[in-house]
C-alpha cells in the first residue's frame, strides 16, 4: 500500500511552498516577456518615420505585462469552473473559453489603456488608443496569449493531479459465483427496500489506501470534474459529480448549501446570515463554507 518514496517525498516538500511557485513562476514568465518585448518594441521604434519616446515604449510593453499577471488568477479560476479537460459536455466548455477569451481581452486591454493614459498624463502628454481597427488587432494577439495562459494552468493542474494521486472510490470485490448466478426475481415497487448507502469509502491517494467514513467527511466541494472531500483537515480528490456522490450520502445528515458546496449537519457550529439572504457556516474545523439563499430552506428543514 506504500507510495514509493522519492514521489511522496517531493509532493510533500513542494506542498507547502506551492503557493510561492506559483506565483513565482508567472512573476518571472511575464517579466521575461515584457524585458524581451520592449528590446524588440525599442529597435523596431528606431526604423519607424516619427519614433516615439524610448518612456512610451517601456511603457506600452510594461502596462500590458502588468494587467496580463493581474488577469492569471481570474484564468485560473476560470479554467477551473470550465475545465479543458472536461470529457463530457465539451462544447460548452469550448463556448465558455470562446467568451471567457473576449471578457478578457476586454479587460486586458481597458487596463493597459487606463496605465497608458496615466502615464502619458504624468509625463504632460497623451495616448490614443486607436478605432475598431485596435481592437481587432489587440484581440488576434490575446486570444493567443489567453489560450497559452489557460492551456499552461490545465497542463499544470493535470500534472498536480498525476504527482498527488487522484483519489477513487474503489470498486468492492465481485463475490466468487456473481458472474455465473443467475439474475434475481424482480421485487414489486412497493415491497423494495430503500438503497443502501455504504458506510465507509476505501480511496487511493498517492499510491495508498485509506478507509474513510462517510460519517467521518466534514465537508465536500465540487471542483470541475472531481468533488472534493474534506475529512479531519485532509482533501481527498474523487472524480465524481458532487450530485452523483451525495446520493451515496444519508440525506438526513449530507445536506447541499450552495451550488459547488455541500456540508454534515453535524460538523456545523454557527449559521452566520449575510446581506442577500445568504449564510456563512462555520464547521467545528474552522472551515467556512458559503450557504446560498436558494439552499437556506433546505438546511433549515434538516437541521430542524
Amino acid at each position: 500500500m506504500g507510495a514509493t518514496t522519492g514521489q511522496r517525498n517531493f509532493y510533500e516538500r513542494y506542498a507547502p511552498v506551492r503557493r510561492v511557485v506559483e506565483v513565482g513562476f508567472w512573476v518571472v514568465l511575464m517579466a521575461l516577456q515584457a524585458a524581451f518585448n520592449t528590446a524588440v518594441a525599442l529597435v523596431d521604434a528606431r526604423a519607424a518615420a516619427h519614433p516615439p519616446a524610448p518612456w512610451q515604449v517601456v511603457s506600452w510593453e510594461l502596462s500590458s505585462h502588468l494587467v496580463l499577471l493581474a488577469l492569471v488568477p481570474v484564468l485560473a479560476a476560470f479554467e477551473r469552473r470550465f475545465p479543458l479537460y472536461r470529457p463530457l459536455g465539451w462544447w460548452r466548455t469550448l463556448g465558455a473559453h470562446v467568451a471567457g477569451s473576449l471578457v478578457f481581452c476586454a479587460l486586458h486591454v481597458g487596463g493597459m489603456v487606463l496605465l497608458r493614459k496615466a502615464v502619458a498624463w504624468a509625463a504632460g502628454g497623451a495616448y490614443d488608443f486607436g478605432g475598431g481597427g485596435s481592437w481587432l488587432y489587440e484581440y488576434l494577439k490575446d486570444v493567443r496569449s489567453y489560450a497559452s495562459i489557460v492551456a499552461g494552468i490545465a497542463i499544470y493542474r493535470l500534472w498536480l493531479l498525476r504527482l498527488q494521486g487522484e483519489a477513487r472510490v474503489l470498486d468492492a470485490p465481485e463475490a466468487p459465483g456473481d458472474a455465473a448466478r443467475a439474475p434475481p426475481e424482480p421485487v414489486p415497487p412497493e415491497a423494495s427496500a430503500p438503497p443502501a448507502r455504504p458506510e465507509r469509502f476505501l480511496v487511493r491517494k498517492l499510491r495508498r489506501e485509506f478507509l474513510i467514513a462517510a460519517a467521518d467527511i466534514d465537508w465536500l466541494q465540487a471542483q470541475g470534474n472531481y468533488v472534493g472531500l474534506h475529512v479531519n483537515g485532509h482533501d481527498y480528490l474523487l472524480r465524481a459529480t458532487l450530485t452523483d456522490f451525495l446520493a451515496q450520502l444519508d440525506p438526513a445528515r449530507f445536506v447541499r448549501v450552495h451550488r459547488s458546496h455541500a456540508v454534515n449537519l453535524d460538523r456545523i457550529r454557527e449559521i452566520e446570515p449575510t446581506d442577500g439572504g445568504d449564510a456563512r457556516l462555520h464547521l467545528h474545523d474552522g472551515s467556512v463554507v458559503p450557504c446560498s439563499r436558494r439552499y437556506r430552506e433546505a438546511l433549515t428543514a434538516a437541521a430542524a
